[in-house]
């Protein structure tokens, strides 16, 4: 029998990269829509005892609000592994009349983590009240912002965000821009301190400029049971087009870790430590707004 018959390898062949894998096709996407739809219409999912529906929220609520994330807000997301795979919590500033920073954090921790983390928010009650947004708040893993259900999160592990500046931040007119507002009685310190969770400070820049809050209309806040409600540029002269968020340039940056485990046992009841250790993470989340400010050149275009 002849010998077979080698063909050489040319020189350029060995450099060649193979062709990556083709994306899943329009018949894959179907069958997995109706895989999952027929597991909810069967109950066949699970949730935790705070309501977190997990496959819900990586399957319909990240996709959603994704786009925004990347098309939209073009957010970069600095320092992700300063997040530790152990339980830990997440204080950020809080801003833009409307609590975007909250959900774009939420894909930054998700999206940039090796674990693909779940940031677990703690909410105030109006949040909890509101007929559609409490029940959704719920499924997407959130609870109310109080001590006894962050250590519960905490001691299980889970990533709990927390924005301490509340509706004073998120509800700031435009001329306060950036300059973080009280963080309250420090109670998310004293529930990293019983638990010996980490404090991971997070900055945000870019929320300030999508609804430049020009004014607030008391009578209308107080008559529709709101904190505030805002006047900007675009709303509410155009309707529902001024709910539109304006196009700014994000960056998201998660400093190092500051440790609580060091700490004696009745730390957490220590006032003046409470008040310190706010402090010292409010004045890094101050101080990192400033560098990442100076280093922008323009609002829209980072």
């Amino acid at each position: 029998m002849a010998d077979a018959q080698v063909i050489p390898l040319r020189p350029e062949d060995g450099d060649r990269i193979p062709p990556a894998p083709e994306e899943p096709g329009w018949e894959e996407s179907v069958i997995d829509v109706l895989a999952f739809a027929r597991r909810r219409l069967l109950g066949d999912y699970r949730v935790d005892e705070f309501g977190f529906d997990e496959e819900l929220t990586d399957e319909v609520l990240l996709r959603l609000i994704r786009p925004f994330y990347e098309k939209w807000f073009r957010v970069e997301a600095i320092g992700a592994h300063n997040v530790p795979d152990t339980g830990a919590l997440l204080v950020a500033n809080h801003s833009g009349t409307l609590p975007w920073d909250a959900l774009m954090t939420t894909i930054a921790v998700h999206d940039h983590h090796p674990a693909e983390r779940h940031l677990r928010m703690l909410g105030a009650d109006l949040v909890f009240r509101m007929p559609m947004l409490g029940p959704l708040a719920r499924k997407a893993g959130h609870t109310l912002a109080c001590n006894p259900d962050a250590e519960r999160l905490l001691t299980g592990g889970e990533l709990v965000g927390v924005w301490p500046e509340g509706f004073k931040g998120i509800g700031k007119p435009f001329k306060d821009r950036y300059k973080l507002q009280r963080f309250g009685r420090g109670g998310f310190v004293s529930a990293a301190l019983r638990t010996g969770a980490p404090i991971i400070p997070c900055a945000i820049v870019g929320a300030e400029e999508i609804y430049p809050k020009l004014a607030d209309l008391k009578p209308i806040a107080r008559l529709l049971g709101l904190p505030y409600f805002p006047v900007t540029p675009l709303f509410p002269h155009f309707g529902p087009l001024g709910a539109v968020p304006l196009p700014s340039k994000w960056y998201i940056e998660f400093g190092e870790p500051i440790e609580t485990s060091g700490y004696p046992e009745g730390a957490a009841d220590d006032p003046m430590l409470v008040f310190s250790l706010s402090d010292q993470v409010r004045e890094i989340i101050q101080q990192t707004l400033y560098r990442l400010l100076s280093q922008r050149t323009n609002v829209f275009l980072g």
